[in-house]
């Protein structure tokens, strides 16, 4: 097999995330954004010993697994869905079959229950992040979601499925009344420009909406020394964020909207960050409710995207810790605190550590607002942080980022001896990587369940229960 070269073969399974496994004479290629069964023509870009890659060029023959229609007129080109051709409880089963085939090689024993499915399949998220940009090179403006495969070509979304009528409003609105006025946006490789993301964020119960424009600070270019364009510059940009902002009012919306933000970020990354941030209107935040729980939410908080899955999730977590009174626990890697809030009404104290400050500040908040005086949060890296703890946990909770959890926290968190640990995982990969170390150090995996939180996508969230073993 040689790079550039050029195959025709069929997919026979796909590995998480979305790794198409195909069989050419005794090589495995692995070809992103492929289903099983389908027939594929694809370029090899990598060649290496067991993990050879392909990019897909042209499928040619369906899955027999695609046999509905897909509901979204943007499915295809768009990076956003993979799986919209599948039957839902088709979906569930190659999500659940991915993660069993991970873990398997190394859980013995252990008890798989397989996946629990979303609420919801359609209009379930609550956050997204659009981007300003355009489909083809200097075609007109787009707002969107990035073309699948590209780096830079951005599809206009206002059809888009998994989210409800408001998001494809509002993205109207905003990307028409942009283009009528020429407003450029910010090109990733020239650094030059000025729309960049639009950030839209909305409550599943409460309904409330949360608006954010991210921009450069490139909003026209005057010659140095041209001291009064400056202020004719910094007028129109006033007048036009103005005009953004009455525009967004004046839509009949089903939710509600609390808050207009505009938000300066320069960083040369095409990441949603601030740099300073304006409230345009109403205010920074927005009251969303999970299990009974109300819990107040920040422009750039993290917080689970599906909130009617993420009462599934949660609920599975607090299945899996099992009894709690009279227990201590460790919340690690805590967010804003959803997990320990929703185990601290069954528990003697729950103890949050997180890295991002800004989710500690919304975790105190929220535990107040929820009147649990049982919850302690504290920011920073809880590589260093457990370090200080002065108190030992009788149980812990994980829910590390997509990376899992560093090979010295490990060792920090097995050497407290806790019965039980539930490890809540994004990523399988990492999970699978991880359980390894626990189990060599004296935990069983007891039992494993996959919950589905994203349908129609390739991702899936994974909980699982360890014991200690001789305890």
């Amino acid at each position: 097999m040689k790079k550039g070269t050029q195959y025709t073969g069929n997919v026979i399974r796909v590995d998480f995330p979305n790794k198409g496994i195909i069989q050419i004479e005794e090589d495995k290629v692995a070809v992103k954004n492929t289903l099983p069964g389908q027939k594929v023509s694809f370029v090899v870009n990598k060649v290496r010993k067991g993990k050879s890659e392909g990019r897909l060029l042209e499928v040619l023959d369906k899955s027999p697994l695609e046999t509905v229609e897909p509901k979204c007129e943007h499915f295809g080109p768009c990076g956003g869905c993979t799986y919209q051709s599948i039957p839902y409880e088709t979906q569930l089963d190659m999500k659940a079959e991915q993660v069993k085939r991970l873990l398997d090689p190394v859980c013995k024993d252990y008890k798989f229950e397989r996946i629990k499915g979303s609420p919801i399949q359609w209009g379930y998220r609550n956050k997204m992040e659009f981007s300003f940009g355009d489909e083809i090179k200097n075609g007109p403006l787009s707002l969107g979601l990035h073309k699948k495969g590209s780096f830079h070509d951005i599809i206009t979304v206002t059809g888009c499925q998994i989210v409800d009528s408001d998001y494809n409003q509002l993205l109207s609105c905003v990307l028409n009344y942009f283009s009528d006025l020429g407003i450029t946006f910010y090109k990733k490789l020239s650094h030059v420009g000025y729309l960049r993301h639009l950030l839209v964020r909305k409550a599943s119960k409460t309904g409330e909406i949360l608006i954010n424009l991210i921009t450069s600070t490139q909003w026209m270019y005057e010659e140095e020394g041209n001291e009064s364009a400056d202020t004719v510059m910094n007028l129109s940009e006033a007048l036009v964020i103005e005009g953004f902002k009455e525009r967004l009012l004046q839509l009949k919306l089903t939710g509600r909207i609390v808050g207009i933000l505009h938000t300066y970020n320069d960083s040369q990354a095409d990441v949603v960050q601030s740099d300073s941030m304006d409230i345009l209107y109403g205010q920074d935040y927005f009251y969303e409710e999970l299990l009974g729980l109300k819990f107040k939410i920040s422009t750039f908080s993290f917080f689970q995207t599906n909130s009617l899955g993420a009462e599934v999730l949660y609920s599975t977590a607090r299945e899996f810790v099992g009894e709690t009174r009279d227990k201590l626990i460790f919340d690690l890697y805590s967010g804003t605190g959803t997990i320990a809030q929703l185990l601290a009404p069954v528990a003697k104290k729950v103890i949050g550590v997180e890295i991002v400050e800004e989710a500690v500040v919304a975790a105190r908040e929220n535990a107040a607002l929820n009147d649990l005086d049982n919850c302690e949060f504290i920011a920073g890296d809880v590589l260093k942080v457990i370090d200080t703890i002065e108190e030992k946990p009788d149980l812990i909770v994980l829910d590390p980022p997509r990376d899992g959890i560093h090979p010295k926290v490990l060792d920090k968190i097995i050497d407290y001896n806790v019965d039980r640990i539930v490890y809540i995982s994004c990523k399988p990969t990492s999970l699978a990587r991880d359980l390894v170390v626990f189990q060599e150090r004296g935990y069983k995996v007891e039992k494993v369940c996959a919950v589905d939180m994203f349908p129609n996508t390739v991702h899936v969230e994974t909980v699982v229960l360890m014991s200690r073993v001789g305890k």
